[in-house]
């Protein structure tokens, strides 16, 4: 934990971005799954603390999940209860403790980088079409609700043109301030000092947006109404306050639509958390791999604790973990600090709260979703090949178009399909071998053909190697080298020079000791023995 707290400087302004975003959409994920506020609430802040100190995940935030609000509000309306639902919510939770007893976790090394990387940029795009409204004054939809058929009988873009016929120019206006000064901070003031990097711009923004609405309050022009502002439960006192927790009715166990229930909870669930694993692993600049068996423990201890006192459904979230790492987050510190400032937020300052405007918030889900989804990112995947491209496009399109888990199924049978093509073409079973030699050096050899089917076991040889140690990594025998693998071996590069690891690279061109790029490597040398997948 000592490590933990040596990186506050990174992880208390960190925290403090993560919990401006998971406000609304801890509240816009309970109203699109129809049911109370205050459940959304509860699952950010179980989400930020429990599942925070029990994770394994050094940047990964959990709460409330926006893919599971269609099943969780088809739930309740066909079990009558919200108190009902609730067992099924504990009950899922015990079912992802027994997935990750059983090292479930391993499934998420299955899916290729193009559609995690397709992933990434997909919610980055839908976070960005999903918030135009928002940032006009225009909040029929909830927050959270990502799919393209909304809940309030509109899609995605008519909610957009729909906008634009009900503009608020009090919201716009400062939208548009708010939108100024995450770009002037971020892009001016972070290099002028100190005090820069310590109070992030999206503090300063929600600051001048709360200021705005207290001066224009007044004005029928230019003045925010209550309908696009941040609307957090307000109790009268502390009776009241405890009232807002429900607790399940576990009297309807044994019936079998229950359990049927629970296992789609569990299993939802656990696949979000695994995708969004091996996404912020992959968004996180140091290179951390996130121990995805303790992670679905985290994930199932988390929900139990959720569902015993009236909290929706709990994932790791890749809006929140990318708004972490984007802010600095380094350690697990960030996102518990941020259940903290929920919890305290929700009983100290609830009417403070209220006085957000929803517009300032989507103005730093604007920044948080061009992140996610930069124009180079498309130019760099169309320069690695038909084989990424095409699953990396896929999954977008099916995310922007239907919703993330379509998107991502899309994105993964295409993946499978080009790797089925090129087995075909390179009829070679894969195996990689690793020992340790009488000199102290360990050697791995890779197979004549390696995919990314051999995620998993590359990852777990690479995170086991021991600090101050020398790998011989040998790729003379190697003809097929997927890209997912390259990519794992340029991402331990950097972790390599944490851990003091030296890698000599043994291939037919000679030995390279320490290559800086791995891809620029495999990408220059392609031609004599390695294909890009």
């Amino acid at each position: 934990m000592k490590n933990h707290f040596q990186h506050l400087k990174h992880d208390l302004p960190a925290s403090l971005v993560v919990f401006f975003v998971a406000i609304p959409l801890c509240l816009g994920i309970a109203l699109a799954s129809g049911a109370p506020l205050f459940s959304g609430l509860i699952a950010g802040i179980i989400g930020g603390i429990v599942v925070g100190v029990l994770s394994g995940s050094n940047i990964g935030v959990s709460g409330p999940a926006a893919g599971l609000a269609a099943i969780v509000l088809s739930a309740i309306a066909t079990l009558g209860s919200f108190e009902v639902f609730l067992t099924a919510v504990v009950l899922g939770g015990v079912i992802q403790v027994i997935f990750g007893l059983l090292k479930a976790g391993v499934i998420g090394y299955y899916f290729p980088s193009s559609v995690i990387k397709g992933m990434l940029t997909g919610i980055g795009i839908i976070i960005i079409l999903k918030q135009i409204p928002h940032f006009f004054g225009y909040d029929s939809d909830p927050e959270g609700d990502w799919s393209f058929l909304q809940i309030d009988g509109e899609n995605t873009f008519s909610a957009i043109w729909s906008a634009f016929d009900n503009i608020s120019l009090g919201a716009t206006i400062i939208g548009v301030i708010a939108m100024v000064i995450l770009i002037t901070w971020s892009n001016y003031l972070s290099k002028k000092g100190k005090f820069f990097n310590l109070v992030q711009g999206p503090l300063v923004a929600v600051v001048a947006g709360i200021i705005y609405y207290v001066a224009t309050s007044g004005s029928e022009k230019f003045g925010i109404s209550t309908e696009h502002l941040v609307s957090v439960p307000v109790p009268d006192n502390f009776d009241s306050f405890i009232g807002q927790f429900s607790f399940p009715d576990f009297s309807a166990i044994n019936n079998p639509e229950i359990w049927v229930l629970a296992f789609t909870i569990a299993l939802v669930a656990s696949l979000e958390t695994l995708l969004c694993v091996e996404a912020t692993d992959k968004l996180d600049p140091h290179k951390n791999v996130t121990p995805t068996n303790r992670e679905l423990l985290a994930q199932g201890a988390g929900n139990i604790l959720s569902g015993m006192i009236g909290g929706l459904p709990i994932t790791q979230v890749i809006v929140r973990s990318s708004a972490n790492i984007q802010s600095g987050g380094r350690t697990k510190m960030s996102a518990i600090i941020h259940g903290f400032l929920l919890l305290i937020s929700v009983i100290l300052i609830p009417k403070l709260l209220n006085k957000i405007p929803l517009s300032v918030l989507a103005a730093i889900l604007f920044v948080v979703g061009y992140k996610l989804a930069k124009p180079s990112l498309f130019k760099k995947m169309y320069n690695l090949g038909w084989q990424q491209f095409i699953p990396f496009i896929v999954t977008i399109v099916g995310i922007v178009f239907i919703d993330l888990l379509y998107g991502i199924a899309l994105g993964l049978a295409v993946g499978i399909a080009v790797i089925l093509i090129k087995s075909y073409q390179n009829s070679h079973f894969l195996h990689m071998e690793g020992e340790k030699n009488s000199d102290g050096k360990i050697k791995m050899t890779l197979a004549e053909e390696v995919t990314f089917f051999n995620k998993g076991a590359i990852l777990k040889e690479l995170d086991s190697l021991p600090r101050d140690s020398y790998l011989e990594l040998d790729v003379r025998k190697t003809r097929y080298l997927d890209y997912d693998i390259i990519e794992i071996l340029d991402d331990f590069a950097v972790k390599a020079k944490e851990r003091n690891i030296d890698i000599k690279l043994i291939s037919e061109r000679g030995i390279v000791e320490n290559p800086p790029s791995y891809i620029e490597f495999f990408k220059l040398h392609k031609k004599t023995s390695f294909t890009h997948a």
